[in-house]
């Protein structure tokens, strides 16, 4: 979009008024029966109000029926339940399912894309896809190759289809996308092979495409005002992105936007995260990177920026910002306040002001983070907002590439995208954890279309003083920024939870257990092993008035891609499954969704 359609952009902003939420998606997210997004619903709270299934009960849980996908890949996201039709996804090449409810496991129809496995190589860390999105009687789904499809809910049959990015320059997709208003939100993957991070709104019922957001370049490639957007209380100003920049290594920096998408009504803005900067060595692209490593809230009509975070500049050590922003209202400082809460891969909880962007909060989950001391706090220093890097961690000096041992936390996160949940009974956010730290050694990397851009080899372990353990699934006071309780796994917890109005907060774990614990003290009520390592999101949905708890099953991922990929190497995979070839002795590969209830 140029200098002319941002100005319209910006004009319609101001003279239009913003448009309601999509109807139909307010609709079925607040019937609590149903599961119509990934995240279930707009705030990406992961919370249901069904309380069938409580903390009295949830011991006597039994397998009600299960269905195989017949994929051996990793199995992230969850089912759709929208009526009495549940819709499941896959991993490439992202079979979409439509099961009958009152005959559990009947297939209605099925849809199977024809793609290129060539696009396989070009997707890093597995072949998995987050999920479908439901609105207005169609079915979403974003394949790996970048097709955004619209199915027919009942039939499934193609409605429309349009192409989002271009494989062989390394544009993929593994996220799920947002239907906000008439249109629908999506974004890119491919930070490891240099491509731009974009978020794009098609057109709910053509497919066109309306506006586009880039993470980094000029201000109209941005969709930003210099003077309107605003980072921590100021204006941005012009050329806010391309000032941190060298030269137009911004074209092939990173910033990609795999991640989730969530969205308030009353403040039209949609909210997402933008990924590293690339390449991962990070002494060949000085500067902030702006605005990689960022959160921020775009207009859903327009895609104009109202405001950004950046949380890690000039990224050294391949901590993404993609994981998901919740919005709930809690108090912070003994304030009522509208809130957005993201945990970040650099290990910290950052709780801010969606409307503003105001910074409230900013502490770290991980007790071992050690990369930094701390986020500045003082509106009148000119690093306010930014962590104090601690000189032995960093991974660039001087312009030169410098190899660091021992950094907390390791590149995939104290959590990577396996999305939190929040209880508006207890005002907790309970979090899947990672706990592994990492030695990091830049090189420097030419670009070339296509081909991995990553410039750095890692080796991954379990952090010091974890006991072997290197997960916790905690519980999080977000506007104290405190740990309330932890509760320690043998692997990173890789698994989205999901609390519920029955008191208890459910989650997987990469060995195969689904789990329910006692959201006030993290005691384990229940626990039943999967057919293979869970890195899906729990889900629940009542049918005949029954409730349900869902869960698919199905190793790989980031932590799990040694299995997923037959790797035989453990440091094979961007240097990824060291810490994690012991899974070999828990789980095997399989593709399975298991449904639960009560006898």
């Amino acid at each position: 979009m140029r200098k002319s359609a941002l100005t319209g952009a910006l004009l319609a902003a101001v003279v239009v008024s913003p448009a309601l939420a999509n109807k139909d998606v307010i609709k079925q997210t607040s019937d609590a029966k149903q599961w119509v997004l990934q995240t279930g619903d707009y705030t990406n709270q992961r919370y249901s109000k069904l309380d069938q299934i409580n903390a009295s009960n949830v011991k006597d849980l039994k397998v009600a029926w299960t269905f195989s996908t017949g994929v051996l890949r990793g199995h992230e996201g969850s089912p759709l339940v929208i009526g009495d039709t549940m819709y499941l996804h896959t991993p490439f090449p992202n079979n979409v399912f439509a099961l009958d409810l009152n005959e559990p496991g009947r297939i209605i129809w099925k849809y199977e894309p024809k793609q290129d496995p060539s696009v396989i190589p070009v997707m890093c860390c597995d072949t998995v896809n987050r999920g479908l999105a439901y609105a207005d009687g169609k079915i979403f789904l974003h394949q790996a190759d970048t097709t955004v499809v619209a199915l027919d809910a009942k039939s499934g049959k193609e409605v429309w289809k349009t192409v989002n990015g271009d494989p062989k320059r390394g544009e993929t997709n593994t996220a799920t996308v947002l239907p906000v208003n008439d249109k629908v939100i999506v974004g890119i993957s491919g930070g490891e092979f240099g491509v731009l991070g974009h978020v794009t709104a098609y057109d709910m019922n053509s497919g066109k495409m309306v506006w586009r957001g880039h993470s980094s370049g000029p201000d109209d490639h941005m969709l930003m005002d210099p003077e309107k957007t605003m980072s921590l209380g100021k204006p941005v100003g012009k050329d806010s992105s391309l000032k941190t920049w060298q030269g137009d290594q911004w074209k092939i920096g990173g910033g990609t936007t795999w991640g989730w998408y969530s969205y308030d009504p009353e403040t039209n803005l949609v909210y997402y995260g933008s990924g590293n900067p690339s390449t991962w060595n990070p002494a060949q692209r000085p500067g902030d990177n702006k605005w990689s490593m960022t959160i921020w809230a775009r207009d859903a009509d327009t895609g104009v920026a109202k405001w950004v975070y950046q949380m890690t500049p000039f990224d050294e050590w391949d901590y993404d910002g993609i994981n998901e922003m919740i919005l709930a209202d809690i108090d912070v400082k003994g304030e009522k306040r509208k809130v957005l809460v993201h945990f970040d891969r650099n290990g910290y909880g950052y709780t801010l002001d969606r409307v503003t962007g105001e910074l409230l909060v900013a502490e770290v989950y991980d007790p071992t983070v050690n990369w930094t001391t701390g986020v500045e706090f003082d509106k009148s220093k000119p690093n306010y907002g930014r962590p104090y890097v601690v000189d032995k961690y960093s991974t660039a000096k001087n312009g030169e590439d410098v190899n660091s041992k021992g950094i907390c936390p390791a590149a995939l996160g104290s959590k990577d995208q396996q999305p939190a949940s929040f209880s508006p009974t207890t005002g907790l956010f309970y979090v899947p954890t990672n706990h592994v730290c990492m030695d990091y050694e830049p090189f420097k990397v030419s670009y070339t279309a296509g081909q991995p851009y990553v410039g750095a080899t890692l080796s991954m372990f379990p952090a010091p003083n974890s006991h072997g353990g290197m997960g916790n699934f905690i519980a999080w006071d977000a506007g104290k920024g405190k740990i309330v309780w932890s509760k320690p796994e043998p692997f990173s917890v890789w698994s989205g939870a999901l609390s519920t109005a029955g008191g208890i907060v459910f989650y997987g774990t990469l060995e195969g257990y689904l789990k329910a614990v006692d959201e006030k003290t993290g005691d384990e009520l229940f626990k039943f092993r999967t057919p293979s390592g869970i890195i899906g999101n729990v889900m629940t949905y009542e049918h005949g008035g029954k409730q349900y708890v869902g869960i698919l099953s199905g190793v790989g991922g980031w932590a799990g891609i040694g299995l997923a990929a037959g790797l035989t190497n453990p440091t094979d995979g961007l240097g990824a499954v060291g810490g994690y070839a012991g899974l070999n002795s828990y789980t095997r590969l399989g593709g399975t969704l298991t449904v639960f209830s009560l006898p």
